[in-house]
């Protein structure tokens, strides 16, 4: 049976990458939200794999996710939403975090505003730096591959390194650990795909300073639904 070029990538990317690298995600993310964080909102958590790998390792957690297409195979509990709006109250979760999906996101300094309001204390973020002319082109190919069989947003929006740094600043964000070292790829893939380009950061909350999201805010949705 002709799988054609997308299910032939598909295919590869299940084989050599995925297991792998959510092994080293999940490894990662484990590590990075504290112990004194029990609940956790996946935002775009696709198939839910990276959050079965976490609670392997921590059994202390509950992980629930959101997407803008909920697969029906997920792991894990899904509900959709519209890429903007978290359909949650505020501080409804210890932690909250995104794996590769600020650089897929419209606004991307709004979404993870988002975050800080449904978050009571920690923000977990792996994305990557779109640094330099050739950086953003195989990025944008990694994207491409191993999203291929699925719906995902084909924006995108690579932040070189200064302009993560201020945004966290500007939204009151501490970064308490960071990591750019992640082993995501197997040898020879890492040479190319790994390098300097992928990132994990935990932000910590000032919750003096970043205020909850209210009817007086006009980004605030008055149709939006409590967990």
């Amino acid at each position: 049976m002709k799988l054609g070029v997308s299910g032939a990538i598909t295919r590869l990317h299940h084989l050599f990458v995925r297991n792998g690298r959510a092994d080293a995600l999940s490894h990662h993310l484990a590590e990075l939200i504290p112990s004194d964080a029990a609940s956790v909102l996946d935002i775009g958590c696709g198939d839910g794999l990276i959050d079965q790998a976490i609670k392997a390792r921590r059994a202390d957690l509950t992980i629930e996710g959101i997407d803008l297409f909920p697969r029906p195979e997920a792991l894990i509990p899904v509900r959709p939403f519209d890429g903007q709006v978290i359909p949650y109250a505020d501080k409804t979760f210890d932690a909250v975090m995104l794996v590769d999906v600020l650089h897929h996101a419209a606004n991307a300094a709004s979404l993870l505003r988002e975050a800080t309001r449904v978050a009571r204390k920690y923000v977990v973020i792996k994305d990557v730096y779109g640094d330099g002319l050739v950086g953003p082109l195989i990025l944008r190919f990694m994207d491409l591959v191993g999203n291929a069989g699925h719906s995902f947003a084909w924006t995108v929006d690579y932040w070189p390194r200064l302009r993560w740094q201020q945004t966290f600043s500007d939204l009151q964000l501490a970064v308490t650990e960071n990591r750019d070292q992640l082993g995501l790829y197997p040898v020879p893939a890492s040479w190319l795909f790994e390098r300097s380009y992928h990132f994990m950061a935990r932000l910590t909350l000032n919750q003096q300073t970043i205020p909850a999201r209210g009817a007086q805010d006009p980004g605030y949705s008055a149709g939006r639904q409590t967990g």
